[in-house]
């Protein structure tokens, strides 16, 4: 079982201008803003002692300048082309210490600076800039260090989850656990594909997707952080960080050790990025049908997830022999939108979304008619429940659906259902179904047929199976079976010898039915 580490303390986050001014040693220098007192919070790269006019071509951006201007004395066109080549090159602030060569604020450079939105600030008393650059420098030292410590972190604990042969979930868990907020992995269309984080802050985030969305990553500083998925040129999906509180390099950093283990999980699980799209359907509809989770909390997830979910009418199915792959694919070729997935014990749900004024019964039906003929299995089961109006009926509809396809799960069963089958059409089978895990139901079923219960008698048993399935009908049951009216008689003979019935009696016969009904419901 793979292990985690311990989470390196998160980085500091970026030193702003307006921090670097709080500093004790700066503050020992009588700091006054003389311009551009609205962005002191552009974060601090660097910092830069320079006295050259043209110190703008050696910037990269991000810089706080330090300088004494002794260069600049006495030449205002100067002054104000030193300013603009800064405000140029991305500088974050420039920081002008006061003495011989300006004794008071030029307001040149003020009003250049103030035009140009860049921070302006002048020391009022002699200040020794080694002092700054150095108390800066070692901080921003620090902090990379800390954030290349954290990425490293991350990507050890991630590789040794895909070692392990983690799913997905697990990687997205490991992330959320570093960035300390929700993390959603989409497709390029937007659907949320997974998500990972304390369940009340992702459905805070889930609860408006398709907006905000479009929006991530669009706005600097914002905490939306996002990272493309994809290789060989081809982008698949986006994994998002949702709100990330530190360094925004650093959120850079992480979200892209993410997608990268992501990417590796994709490749070495020879998986496409279908599969997640069925994983996260699985997950929505398995919750759904379990009932663990409250449906009007699952409503973000299913509305991210891309499915239609205001003014609509949902039509519940559970499909048993049939391809989940083919019947999501069948979904798309219809232009029908829904979900897809896999459940256990063989079945597929499928939730439908049509809109109000659709015909969910007609369309339920054509759905199944090109199902049986698209797949050439005639014996394909489509259970249905009745169309529900609002998502908080959802859950039950799909236990409805799930305890019908169960009730005729055994072909001879369903050899005359119509195509799509409802409650109405499982009769006592389903009534026999939902009682049977009563113990006093179960009882009676071991009383009934304690006479063929061993495994030598399963011959018997299926053949008392077929006759009542037919409606005790002879011809039809040797027919199935592939024996002589004589050798069935036989059998019918050793079996109403076992068990001390009479299956020409209609009482007795319905209550050997009903026990087998009860039997075949238990051993499903």
């Amino acid at each position: 079982m793979a292990t985690t580490s311990e989470i390196p303390p998160a980085p500091e986050p970026a030193l702003s201008v307006r921090q670097v001014l709080t500093l004790e040693r700066v503050l020992a220098g009588e700091p006054e803003v003389v311009a551009g007192a609205d962005r002191l919070d552009r974060p601090v790269r660097w910092v830069h002692v320079a006295e050259a006019p043209d110190v703008g071509v050696m910037l990269s951006g991000g810089e706080m300048v330090l300088t004494t201007g002794v260069l600049l004395a006495g030449d205002e066109g100067k002054q104000a082309e030193y300013i603009r080549s800064l405000h140029r090159a991305e500088a974050a602030a420039v920081v002008l210490g006061l003495g011989r060569a300006f004794p008071a604020p030029p307001d040149v450079m003020r009003r250049a600076a103030e035009r140009c939105g860049l921070p302006l600030v002048v020391l009022h008393s002699p200040f020794p800039f080694a002092e700054l650059t150095e108390e800066v420098q070692s901080r921003l030292v620090r902090r990379k260090f800390a954030a290349v410590s954290l990425s490293e972190a991350v990507r050890t604990a991630l590789t040794g989850l895909i070692t392990a042969g983690a799913p997905l979930q697990r990687l997205l868990d490991e992330v959320a656990r570093h960035s300390g907020c929700p993390v959603v992995v989409t497709n390029l269309a937007h659907r949320v594909l997974a998500t990972a984080g304390e369940r009340p802050a992702v459905d805070d985030v889930l609860r408006d997707w398709e907006r905000i969305a479009r929006q991530a990553g669009g706005a600097p500083g914002d905490g939306w952080i996002r990272a493309d998925l994809g290789g060989r040129g081809e982008r698949w999906g986006r994994l998002v960080l949702c709100g990330y509180r530190g360094d925004t390099a650093t959120g850079r950093l992480l979200a892209d050790r993410a997608a990268e283990a992501l990417v590796l999980h994709r490749m070495l699980g020879g998986t496409a990025a279908r599969t997640w799209e069925e994983q996260s359907a699985q997950s929505l509809l398995t919750d759904l049908v379990s009932g663990v989770v409250p449906a009007r909390r699952l409503l973000p997830r299913a509305r991210a997830a891309g499915l239609p979910v205001n003014r609509r009418t949902f039509v519940p199915l559970v499909v048993r022999d049939a391809d989940p792959t083919a019947l999501d694919r069948l979904l798309r070729l219809l232009g029908l939108p829904g979900l897809v997935a896999e459940l256990a014990d063989g079945a597929t749900a499928v939730l439908l979304s049509l809109a109000r004024d659709q015909d969910a019964e007609a369309l339920a039906a054509h759905f199944a008619a090109r199902l049986r003929t698209g797949s050439g299995r005639a014996r394909t089961v489509v259970a249905a429940a009745g169309p529900r109006t609002a998502w908080d009926d959802v859950p039950a509809g799909l236990r409805e659906a799930q305890h019908v396809a169960d009730a005729v799960t055994d072909s001879s069963a369903a050899l005359d259902l119509p195509a799509v089958v409802r409650l109405r059409d499982v009769h006592l089978r389903g009534l026999v179904r939902l009682l049977r895990d009563d113990p006093h139901v179960q009882s009676f079923a071991e009383r009934e047929l304690d006479g063929l219960l061993c495994p030598a008698d399963d011959d018997l048993l299926s053949v008392l199976r077929t006759y009542l399935a037919t409606g005790r009908n002879k011809s039809r049951t040797a027919q199935l079976h592939h024996v002589s009216r004589p050798a069935l008689y036989r059998r019918l003979e050793a079996i109403q010898g076992r068990l001390g019935v009479d299956l020409d009696d209609f009482e007795q016969a319905a209550s050997v039915h009903i026990a087998l009904l009860a039997h075949d419901a238990q051993q499903g």
